[in-house]
């Protein structure tokens, strides 16, 4: 499973960050970023709730 972010729509609420921050951080410009490309498997459950409670849509989850 891969996620990104879209920056676009990020608001830097920073749900994704403390839903996951094992996968999500902040990037230069103060919104959210992935840091690792590939999610690992026990991290996926949480990348999918952070995609689901990110108030804008801007976390994308490529299977």
């Amino acid at each position: 499973m891969k996620t990104r972010v879209l920056a676009e729509e990020c608001i830097a609420c920073g749900v994704c960050i403390d839903t996951c921050p094992a996968v999500f951080d902040w990037d230069e410009e103060g919104k959210s970023c992935v840091k690792i490309a590939e999610v690992p498997a026990g991290l996926a459950d949480l990348v999918r709730v952070a995609a689901s409670e990110c108030p804008t849509g801007a976390i994308i989850i490529d299977d």
